[in-house]
């Protein structure tokens, strides 16, 4: 078997194997992260956070450390779960397998989601603002 079928193996494996709650329940984690910060966002007219960290370099290090505080927490959590798992079911740590888990269980949901969350919640505003506009204007 190459390193890469295995690599596979394992990754595949995790979806029914011990611990395996946790591919519901870290995402679930970073989702709630980041429709607190999106909504956050939203409120203070930021740009989506993905596409702010792409084309702002000046304020590129200041986004990340902000994101990193929400979704840091559940990282470390994935990663540690995921070594238990390791040692538990195959006797060995993998580094990179450890790292694409803990990548795609707690920074994927989150840096997909803030920036969509913030627009949904900005155009709710608009909707709701231009809605209190004409009800203002049909009782005068």
């Amino acid at each position: 078997m190459s390193e890469w079928q295995r690599v596979l193996h394992n990754l595949f494996a995790r979806l029914d194997g011990p611990f395996h709650f946790r591919i519901v329940a870290q995402p679930t984690m970073a989702i709630l992260f980041a429709v607190i910060d999106g909504a956050r966002d939203a409120r203070a007219g930021k740009p989506a956070y993905f596409w702010a960290v792409l084309t702002t370099a000046g304020h590129r290090k200041e986004l990340l450390r902000d994101g990193w505080g929400s979704v840091g927490k559940i990282f470390i959590i994935a990663s540690i779960l995921d070594i238990v798992y390791q040692l538990e079911v195959q006797s060995a740590v993998y580094l990179g397998e450890l790292l694409i888990v803990a990548f795609a269980l707690a920074i994927v949901p989150y840096v997909v989601l803030r920036g969509p969350i913030n627009r949904l919640m900005r155009l709710g505003k608009k909707k709701t603002g231009d809605a209190g506009v004409l009800l203002s204007e049909t009782r005068r």
